[in-house]
């Protein structure tokens, strides 16, 4: 991998998000994260608590989501929609297709809290988040004496790390207790508590995961058990290291050991001062983070809390919030996906539920290519390889898909998956029907390939890129009503029109599949692959439907001109080809620049005098 500094300006960087109370709801409280665990500080006085998660805990185990009834009625299904008949196709769909396991549910271990015996109110209060640093800071006073708390998630080390410290002799009184999701226990263990937290069932796939997380403290001070929990007295200071794992090693093994895993880690940190763990997570971290350096105007706005500033933005424009909002984008994508780990799920490596939003899945139409936008261009390149990993897994559970659901080569997913790599469609047709998600995220290779030049990464992924043209090659057929080669079944992503979202088409299918089978045939050249293969790739691209300009000036989303004007629909999917993709430029393809632009105006997300 090459790294290149990228610098924009020189001034000191405002890189603090700050906060004079503590976080009453989840969504309020402060992030940090080493991939492999999640913690969310809410920075209490009298009482913390630091929500936690581990990348692998999810529920059900090894399984697969393709209905074999489907590929019997695929013919059928394609036929109505070349009828216009969409809506009887849809039914089939859901009947034939659709499953019912849509996916599992990413959980959470449960809330570590800590108790403090203040009797006086505090003063001075502050809660920050140094993301130039990866370190959570919660500081008051109470009385005469100065209270700090730090907590980071160690990089190096793999474990959460408390800090608490008093600046008067023998001031620091705390309990620590433990709370677990259903079915948890805690057993107290000498200095430290262990927690055992049963996986769950889920639309009847079998609980096969268990986490186990471990708490260990050091301290100058007394430290016992009683009444269920841990305590530590007349210290000047305390130490909490906090680890966990789970028994998955991949999506179709179960076998790990998560108590040697975690006893490790516990005992391998614990080997250092907290000075110590702290310099060496803030340099590991600092060696990603401070790859890209953004720096815009103050005007005055960096003096106010980090929430007053957001809701102030739209009456006090405020430049150097953007800058924060840049690189608080950077701290996310470091603290959730690092090599070896699990990629970014929707909360990144963040939940606090058992029944997240969307299962807190990866979803594929948009939201995890989403999470990997800022990887190679702000010079993250190995925060990358995780969903990396993924893809590859993918091309393995989505070659059996592809077989299964479309009798087709290649491999497909269709727009969610989960730590098992399933890769039929869930849900409903209308939304989980929709054969390109596996595709889109095999641009990531090709775009990683174009930022690095790395020619051994590439001929490693080049079979990974070759399965999607070859899906779309034997999977696309011929649209009697307009010549072209199409996907059908589909819909364009969570959007449609008339009485069926389900389409044959329409253009973002025709987009994805163009980098699918471009990219390949780039990469073929590249690698010096068979030339009959790389022909029967440039048939299939002069064979895809152009783009289309409607009769708003819009880009169209389908091949019918169907497009709303006056539609907020929140997905602008047929955009796909402006970006990520860049098939849409001002020189190379004018006109659909310019309904792209029309596009954006009408759905409301650009202002009307928007130009370049």
């Amino acid at each position: 991998m090459i790294s290149l500094p990228f610098i924009v300006a020189n001034a000191a960087e405002d890189l603090t998000l700050w906060y004079s109370n503590p976080a009453e709801a989840w969504v309020e409280a402060l992030p940090v994260g080493n991939s492999r665990m999640g913690a969310m500080i809410f920075g209490g006085v009298n009482r913390e608590r630091i929500q936690l998660n581990d990348e692998t805990f999810w529920a059900g185990s090894p399984h697969n989501n393709n209905n074999p009834e489907g590929l019997k009625h695929l013919q059928e299904i394609r036929q109505l929609i070349f009828e216009g008949k969409e809506k009887e196709a849809e039914k089939l769909i859901d009947q034939y297709y659709m499953t019912p396991h849509h996916g599992m549910t990413y959980l959470t271990l449960g809330s570590l809290y800590i108790n403090f015996n203040h009797n006086a109110e505090a003063t001075d209060y502050c809660r920050q988040l140094d993301i130039s640093k990866a370190v959570s800071e919660v500081s008051y006073k109470v009385g005469d004496v100065n209270f700090k708390r730090e907590t980071i998630a160690s990089l190096p080390d793999g474990v959460i790390m408390v800090n608490l410290t008093a600046d008067k002799s023998k001031a620091l009184n705390i309990s620590i207790e433990y709370d677990t999701p259903e079915g948890g226990t805690v057993k107290m263990n000498g200095k430290g508590m262990d927690i055992t937290v049963p996986g769950r069932e889920h639309e009847g796939i079998p609980a096969g995961l268990t986490a186990k997380c471990g708490i260990r403290v050091k301290s100058n001070g007394k430290i016992f058990a009683r009444e269920g929990m841990l305590n530590v007295e007349d210290a000047d200071y305390a130490v909490i290291y906090i680890a966990s794992a789970t028994n998955y090693v991949n999506y179709k093994d179960i076998s790990g050991n998560p108590e040697k895993i975690v006893a490790n880690l516990l005992k391998n940190a614990m080997k250092k001062d907290y000075d110590s763990a702290l310099a060496a997570h803030t340099d590991v971290y600092k060696q990603q983070f401070d790859r890209v350096s953004l720096t815009l105007p103050s005007l005055g706005g960096a003096d106010k809390e980090t929430h007053l500033r957001v809701a102030d933005f739209k009456n006090n424009y405020d430049p150097s919030l953007l800058a924060l909002l840049f690189q608080y984008g950077r701290y996310l994508l470091i603290s959730s996906s690092q090599p070896g780990g699990q990629p970014a799920n929707l909360q990144g490596v963040w939940n606090e539920s058992n029944y997240a939003p969307w299962d807190s899945k990866y979803t594929i139409n948009i939201n995890a290519e989403m999470n990997y936008w800022p990887a190679e261009v702000t010079n993250l390149s190995e925060c990358h390889q995780p969903l990396f990993d993924l893809i590859e897994d993918l091309s393995h559970t989505g070659a059996e898909t592809a077989k299964t659901l479309y009798g087709a080569d290649g491999w497909v997913a269709h727009h969610n998956t989960d730590a098992w790599r399933v890769c039929g469609p869930v849900d409903q047709a209308r939304y989980g029907m929709w054969p390109n998600g596996g595709a889109w995220l095999a641009t990531h290779l090709w775009d990683h390939y174009l930022y690095t030049g790395d020619k051994e990464f590439l001929k490693k992924y080049y079979p990974v890129i070759k399965g999607t043209a070859d899906f779309y090659m034997s999977a696309m057929v011929e649209d009697p009503r307009s010549g072209y080669l199409v996907t059908t079944p589909s819909m364009s992503p969570e959007h449609g029109y008339g009485s069926s979202w389900i389409t044959a088409g329409c253009t973002m299918d025709n987009q994805i599949a163009f980098d699918a089978l471009k990219n390949t045939l780039k990469c073929a050249e590249i690698l010096g692959e068979d030339a009959d293969y790389m022909a029967r790739l440039q048939d299939a691209i002069s064979k895809l439907q152009p783009m289309r300009v409607g009769r708003y000036g819009q880009l169209q989303e389908w091949t019918v001109d169907a497009d709303d004007p006056k539609g907020q629909h929140r997905h602008v999917s047929h955009l796909y080809g402006l970006y990520p993709s860049n098939q849409i430029t001002p020189n190379s393809t004018p006109n659909a620049f310019v309904g792209a632009k029309n596009s954006l105006i009408q759905r409301g997300d650009m202002a009307t005098g928007w130009s370049i």
